[in-house]
């Protein structure tokens, strides 16, 4: 019996296809929202590949430009909700969806809007793939992580530095606020690097894959808001000792070292060695003072 031949994988844009569609609707991308888009295919899947999205998933993209990536999710996942700030692409995105993606076409959502202040979805996401600007990356992946809980696992594509320090650990030098805020939501992981020809323009540094999953904060009784600010603290002088960085979020530095010593942390360590954890614990001794 003959082995049936399996179907070719539906077509992804190629250079050719993005220059032709930001052509017909007059832009250039521009430096001002962090446009590159992506012209290579294979790069698209392995993006996908790399998310893990299942069949049965609702993914959230962010700045979904001409769409190259949603095209791959919309392969991947039962619904994409894309939102894009830009009102001329997201005025031609459903015309592509329905020339490249007709079958596909009830599980596409558009919302114009800026992603920084998005705090409603037409649907519920559940997972989030998105290559996103550089200049933004990390306030936007920070805001949706907390705005839409039901967000467990995703991918973005981001300046190669930038994912560097979402996925850095305590002890490294580029460990900072991206790396203790992002692991208050979830664990972060370096998951590959992309070349600079794979994009239209090609930017001048290379890009970084980054995921996560979402896990439980710290218990604590501190707020986010709370532990946030113990954070900002420490790494606005994080040359300094947490006993100094500390003293004006405590009120003095003999009172910051109350709180650390309560929470178990050496007055006389910085911020980069210590984990979420122990931030949340230094937040929480300074609401339990005498």
């Amino acid at each position: 019996m003959t082995e049936p031949i399996p179907a070719a994988p539906a077509p992804l844009f190629g250079a050719s296809d993005i220059r032709r569609l930001a052509e017909e609707i007059g832009i250039r991308p521009t430096k001002t929202l962090g446009q590159n888009f992506v012209i290579d295919g294979n790069t698209i899947r392995r993006i996908v590949a790399a998310a893990g999205v299942g069949p049965d998933e609702t993914v959230l993209e962010v700045g979904p430009g001409l769409g190259s990536l949603t095209l791959g999710l919309l392969d991947a996942a039962a619904a994409v909700v894309a939102v894009e700030i830009d009102p001329v692409l997201a005025a031609k995105l459903p015309e592509t969806v329905k020339e490249w993606r007709p079958a596909a076409v009830g599980g596409f959502h558009l919302v114009q809007a800026d992603a920084m202040k998005v705090t409603a979805l037409p649907v519920r996401p559940t997972a989030l793939v998105a290559n996103l600007p550089y200049n933004v990356a990390v306030p936007v992946v920070l805001h949706l992580l907390q705005h839409f809980p039901s967000l467990q696992h995703g991918l973005v594509m981001v300046q190669d530095e930038v994912a560097d320090r979402l996925a850095a650990a305590p002890g490294s030098k580029i460990y900072g606020v991206p790396s203790v805020k992002a692991a208050w939501y979830s664990s972060m992981r370096k998951a590959g690097v992309v070349g600079m020809n794979v994009f239209w323009p090609a930017p001048k540094i290379h890009s970084g894959l980054v995921s996560f999953t979402r896990h439980e904060p710290p218990a604590t009784t501190a707020t986010r808001e709370q532990v946030f600010a113990v954070v900002d603290a420490a790494f606005a002088q994080r040359r300094k000792t947490l006993r100094a960085a500390l003293a004006g979020w405590a009120g003095s530095a003999p009172e910051a070292e109350r709180c650390l010593v309560a929470a178990g942390v050496d007055p006389t360590a910085r911020g980069e060695v210590i984990d979420i954890a122990a931030f949340a614990r230094i937040a929480e001794a300074r609401e339990a003072r005498p």
